[in-house]
């Protein structure tokens, strides 16, 4: 049975976006970003920096290149004295591809210039356009990432979105104290905390909004025609006792649905959504604190990849309760 056609608006559309983008960031020049580099080249760069001792074959399938093609780019880069190759200790058949130290010098300010180039994109945004692109940007990773692979599907009626369909976005003035209030009202009713887990969340919230950085830091709204059904946030984590940052780790932070959104997966797609940005962001280690007894949110966390690293009984909100620290290792 043949695959029915995409509607042309939605084809026309994306195509319009992928003809604008390509302009505003130069992958349709010559070099990219004014270098010696084409730009298959560059991503061979970037790969072999950011995952030394990788295999042609697995770098292939990491970018999607077809074997030819790899081979011709890497060749040329061998003959430049910017990559080498060396038999697998493990398993000699095996080839692991790795930068010289002219590569990395290559490397350098080609990094240094899309870095740059990134940020010049951004400066004209304000913090909270910066987050909504950002959200957009990861949720196109997301909607493309899982359907890739997927035959195409066709909506019965493809020019009208399904009217309960949820969307992940930016929060926006109004957001955090809606995110206060719905986590006092539900923990209390659910669990019986009083009013002192509410003033754990509102500090919680402040510090969010007053260091609030859109390039290592996020909050989204789920909702569904225009109703919030559920939150979660992103941070930069930090020593508890000082605030000073911990390089390298995210933390996850107030991961809430509401009763009538469970069990439809939301929680795990507000948690990959972070994932995604964390990874993005370049963060090794995702951090979250919980509590025993919430165990959907562990259930969550245990199928997303996290893992339990530490637990102590404590007595807060009014309540008897243990404490769990879980982590994610985005290096793995």
């Amino acid at each position: 049975m043949a695959t029915p056609a995409l509607p042309d608006p939605h084809v026309g559309a994306l195509r319009a976006f992928n003809r604008f983008y390509t302009r505003r960031i130069g992958v349709l020049h010559e070099r990219l970003l004014a270098t010696r580099f084409s730009l298959g080249e560059s991503r061979l760069l970037y790969e072999l920096a950011h995952s030394p001792g990788i295999t042609a074959a697995a770098l292939g399938r990491e970018l999607g290149l077809d074997t030819g093609y790899l081979s011709r780019l890497l060749a040329g880069l061998r003959e430049r004295g910017l990559v080498k190759s060396q038999p697998s200790a493990d398993d000699r058949r095996q080839t692991l591809l790795t930068l010289t130290a002219a590569g990395r010098r290559a490397f350098a300010p080609l990094d240094k210039r899309s870095r740059e180039q990134v940020e010049t994109l951004l400066a004209p945004l304000n913090s909270a356009q910066q987050q909504e692109l950002l959200a957009a940007a990861a949720r196109i990773e997301t909607l493309l990432g899982e359907h890739a692979r997927e035959p195409a599907r066709v909506p019965s009626v493809p020019s009208v979105p399904p009217v309960l369909t949820v969307q992940l976005r930016a929060h926006r003035p109004g957001d955090i104290g809606w995110l206060i209030s719905r986590h006092g009202a539900l923990y209390a009713q659910e669990y019986g905390w009083d009013m002192r887990f509410e003033a754990l969340v509102a500090r919680i919230a402040a510090d969010f909004v007053e260091r609030f950085d859109a390039t290592h830091e996020a909050c989204w709204i789920a909702e569904r025609e225009g109703t919030p059904l559920g939150c979660v946030m992103l941070v930069q984590a930090r020593d508890d006792s000082t605030g000073a940052p911990e390089p390298g780790i995210a933390q996850l932070r107030l991961l809430l649905l509401e009763p009538a959104a469970r069990g439809l997966g939301l929680g795990r797609r507000l948690v990959d959504e972070c994932e995604r940005f964390a990874r993005a962001a370049g963060y090794q280690r995702i951090r979250l604190w919980t509590n025993s007894l919430l165990s959907a949110a562990r259930g969550i966390y245990a199928q997303a990849g996290y893992v339990l690293i530490a637990s102590e009984p404590h007595e807060s909100f009014g309540q008897q309760l243990v404490g769990e620290i879980w982590e994610l290792d985005l290096q793995r």
